[in-house]
């Protein structure tokens, strides 16, 4: 089943104009949101705004060029496979072969990643498609503000749950904080979403970061740590940009989830 990747983060608004050729991420908010002078629509001086310049953009039949559907589904592509509901998983399977846990059975690796991915990758879609079911939410993608309230509170309960779980099996004090931080993060954004966005995506990718760099502070890190943590770095770069090319998100919004996500798993690891 495919899984909507623009889950808890709607497009960046457009001005409404109909003319979306003159920013990168082709949105009339431009790459840092809204610019306070040039995108006003002149009501301050009773003057109104000249009509928007011909693109072939604004033709229905005109397609695409190549190279933007490349870099289109590309994007896509980087969304989807880094969607945030994974980062659990994949920051276990990170530190199951990067850290002191690479002495753990793989029977015990498969079944823990069985277990994380029910209560952070499972559990949360099914309540979201439940959610949609009875009316909760209109789409699964909740491109709607306020859709995206009750989705958060399950996400961060689930990572909460998790953090929980892991402690009690007697994991690393800096994994299970690792799932602890993910929630904490998983708070912010909530809290954050009544008057902002923060991009989620980014937030989980340098999540990850924070992990990589924890495990080589003295998590007894394997030799190929390094390479990792430069591909998680090259990956969080590509996914943030990916983010503002399909208009989800503006840069400010981007660099804010790096933020949040980094901050929230390295500082919780750390205790």
């Amino acid at each position: 089943m495919s899984v909507d990747t623009s889950s808890y983060y709607p497009e960046v608004p457009s001005s409404g104009n109909g003319n979306d050729a003159y920013s990168l991420n082709r949105r009339e908010g431009g790459l840092f949101g809204p610019s306070s002078a040039s995108e006003k629509t002149g009501e301050e001086h009773n003057v109104a705004p000249p009509p928007p310049s011909p693109s072939p953009r604004d033709s229905k039949d005109a397609p695409e060029p190549v190279g933007e559907r490349v870099i289109s589904g590309l994007s896509e592509f980087l969304s989807g496979v880094f969607v945030p509901l994974m980062m659990p998983v994949y920051g276990l399977i990170l530190a199951f072969n990067l850290s002191i846990l690479d002495v753990a059975p793989m029977g015990m690796r498969v079944v823990f990643t069985l277990i994380v991915a029910g209560i952070d990758v499972l559990i949360p879609i099914l309540l979201i498609l439940l959610l949609k079911k009875l009316g909760v939410v209109s789409d699964i993608g909740l491109n709607g503000r306020k859709e995206r309230l009750i989705p958060y509170m399950i996400t961060t309960l689930c990572f909460g749950v998790t953090a929980w779980f892991m402690a009690s099996k007697g994991a690393p004090l800096w994994l299970s904080m690792f799932f602890a931080g993910g929630g904490l993060a998983c708070l912010v954004n909530l809290i954050v979403n009544f008057f902002w966005k923060v991009s989620a995506h980014a937030a989980g990718i340098a999540g990850i970061v924070a992990l990589l760099i924890r495990i080589q502070k003295d998590g007894s890190p394997e030799p190929e740590l390094l390479l990792w943590l430069l591909l998680a770095i090259l990956t969080a770069g590509l996914l943030g940009s990916a983010r503002v090319w399909l208009g989800r998100h503006t840069v400010w919004q981007v660099l804010a989830g790096y933020a949040v996500g980094f901050c929230c798993v390295f500082f919780l690891t750390m205790i």
